[in-house]
């Protein structure tokens, strides 16, 4: 009884460690520089997720950002506010240590004062974007559960994790939406834009994390939507959370949740403080917002650049902005940030406890592997498009294939139409697996690019569940397929060279959706992608012994039929069904070629009776080779991506 009693009470404590409030983050940012150049010589990069310098600039280089300066506190919903190409955008990237491969960077971010890492701030920060991804096919708790599986700290219990998710359900009203599906665009009909746009808030706090950014979180929705969304972000920051967000044409409504506005114009700061401060400075500087007006619209207008009036407009923005240097609203951002000096530091230093793990990933191995391929066996079985089309698709083909085929006998009319049975197996099972991985893998490639970006799971775990994930759809589509039109067109009756035919036409399948997913990687866009598989298809096609005879592909094209699946399985088919054929019915065909046994029907397409198991372990050497080089070109696009 002691000893439940003091497990008990131990529970309690580390549930009570779990659920602690994180640390309040007051975090600010001094003499943000960024400049986009064609050209640089770039001799030293700091970090990969740290602001640094190059060491000389291109001439020809744009000032993007201009010594921007700003602080957000814990409680309080930042917004940052500005026209098109203001640089809004830029300068949340620049926060969260996103911006691109070809910006020139300076300047110094700290969280509470010290110097901040990407990397140490991972576990106490979240970046909600303005795309939405999900896997569509996933009802909104089934997401959630997934995002508490990889994100949350190793040590929580399965027990914990569940309860989270059901706290974050209700704390953002997504309870009575719970079951219902997200939704693919044009596909599936799912949650409304607003329950989507709280969903990507629901999965980032599920970690608690004290620091937010939001990129334009009310894009595309509606007003009463997008109020909804801007008080759920209030509530957070009410919690104690520090949130920054971009906001895009907010209304009135909307303005008053803000606590602080950030204006910017032409990469400047043209104001920074509550909204009652920026009229108050706006009318100090004789430009009043008229009353019964939009204060956030007229502030846009006035730092707006407008076609055919650019001189004068950046003339008003930068006597706004100097005006605004010059106040004691900058004044009192430069002294709150001037105790932290700009220094040369280490990983280390941001960290408290002096040290930091290089591993992004919150899950083990066998965690995110568990995790990943639940959630990719969950999007399966409920994607409509690879259960019910497909399988509905695979059963009329393999009628149709059958009926044009129907019951064809040993003889030199039979001989032809049979090899022309088993070539069309191929093409139709290459096609239709090649496109479906096409289609399926290049959907999801985004979503796995931000979460793999996010540190939820690695390159290896995501390809390998996706594989396993989608083996059985591939190993049963062929088995119907061959099923239904074997005996229909009359192949070899004998059972076991039925079952070899299914082991072959699913090796096929399994390649032709091997060189999907490499194609998928290569291109990354799903239009690239269906545009360049066909066109590589062919030169395989072509050299598979059906059209041109082994015996006379040029030399200069013999590779191609090395790596030809066509070619291997065309040949492990016809042997499955013509080796030990002794008597094909040749009366009636004197005048014309007609093959009189099984033999000489091979020897026609110079293939050999002895290749049949090079053939297939040819086909099983092709799945790996092709699944590996498609795992690296995905690995190098997260290279690229990052």
């Amino acid at each position: 009884m002691h000893n439940f009693v003091q497990n008990w009470d131990n529970k309690r404590e580390n549930d009570k460690k779990i659920l602690s409030i994180p640390e309040k983050i007051t975090f600010t940012w001094s003499n943000i520089n960024v400049t986009a150049i064609e050209k640089a010589n770039w001799k030293k990069k700091i970090t990969r997720n740290v602001l640094w310098q190059a060491d000389s600039l291109d001439s020809r280089g744009k000032r993007i950002l201009t010594n921007v300066n700003g602080v957000a506190r814990p409680g309080e919903l930042l917004a940052i506010l500005g026209a098109s190409g203001s640089g809004k955008t830029t300068l949340l990237n620049v926060l969260t240590s996103r911006q691109s491969s070809k910006l020139i960077v300076s300047g110094l971010r700290c969280a509470n004062g010290v110097p901040a890492d990407l990397n140490c701030l991972t576990s106490q920060m979240a970046y909600v974007q303005q795309e939405d991804l999900f896997i569509g096919t996933l009802n909104v708790q089934e997401h959630l559960i997934f995002q508490a599986l990889v994100r949350m700290d190793k040590d929580i219990p399965y027990y914990q994790r569940m309860k989270r998710v059901k706290e974050v359900l209700m704390e953002l009203g997504l309870d009575d939406c719970k079951d219902t599906i997200i939704g693919i665009k044009g596909r599936i009909k799912g949650i409304s834009g607003g329950e989507m746009k709280r969903l990507s808030f629901a999965a980032e706090v599920l970690t608690n994390p004290s620091l937010m950014f939001c990129d334009e979180p009310t894009s595309g929705l509606d007003s009463f939507m997008a109020l909804n969304v801007v008080q759920v972000l209030k509530r957070l920051a009410q919690s104690g959370k520090t949130i920054v967000c971009t906001i895009h044409q907010p209304s009135s409504g909307l303005y008053t949740i803000f606590d602080k506005l950030l204006l910017m114009a032409e990469g400047k700061v043209a104001f920074l403080g509550t909204p009652s401060e920026a009229n108050a400075f706006f009318t100090l500087i004789e430009y009043p917002c008229p009353s019964n007006y939009n204060p956030a619209d007229f502030f846009i207008q006035v730092l707006a650049v407008v076609p055919g009036r650019e001189k004068s407009c950046k003339q008003t923005i930068n006597e706004i902005c100097d005006k605004f240097k010059n106040s004691p609203y900058e004044t009192k951002i430069i002294q709150e940030t001037a105790s932290i000096r700009k220094l040369s530091y280490s990983f280390n230093c941001c960290c408290q406890s002096g040290s930091l793990s290089r591993n992004p990933y919150k899950a083990s191995w066998s965690a995110q592997f568990r995790a990943v391929l639940w959630r990719s066996w969950i999007s399966i079985i409920k994607d409509p498009f690879l259960i019910k089309v497909r399988l509905l698709q695979t059963v009329v083909l393999a009628l149709i294939i059958g009926s044009i085929f129907y019951g064809q006998k040993l003889d030199g009319t039979g001989t032809m139409n049979i090899n022309g049975a088993l070539f069309t197996f191929l093409t139709n099972m290459t096609f239709q697996n090649a496109f479906t991985a096409v289609m399926v893998f290049c959907l999801e490639l985004p979503t796995f690019l931000r979460e793999h970006k996010n540190g939820m799971y690695r390159a290896d775990v995501y390809f390998l569940c996706k594989t396993l994930a989608e083996l059985p759809i591939f190993i049963f589509i062929p088995i119907i397929f061959v099923s239904i039109c074997y005996y229909l067109v009359g192949l070899n009756p004998e059972p076991a060279r039925f079952l070899i035919a299914v082991g072959i036409v699913i090796l096929i399948a399994n390649v032709a959706t091997s060189y999907g997913y490499l194609i998928s990687c290569i291109s990354g866009n799903i239009n690239v992608a269906l545009s360049i598989a066909p066109p590589l298809i062919i030169p395989f096609l072509l050299f598979g012994g059906f059209f041109l005879n082994v015996k006379s592909i040029p030399v200069y094209f013999k590779w191609i039929s090395y790596i030809s699946w066509f070619q291997y399985g065309n040949e492990a088919l016809m042997i499955n069904q013509w080796k030990g054929v002794k008597n094909i019915n040749c009366s009636g065909y004197e005048n014309s070629t007609c093959s009189k046994n099984g033999h000489i029907v091979l020897q026609t397409f110079n293939f050999s009776e002895d290749n049949f198991y090079m053939d297939i372990t040819a086909l099983i050497l092709l799945i790996f080779s092709l699944r590996l080089l498609a795992y690296f070109c995905l690995l190098l696009k997260t290279y690229k991506y990052d």
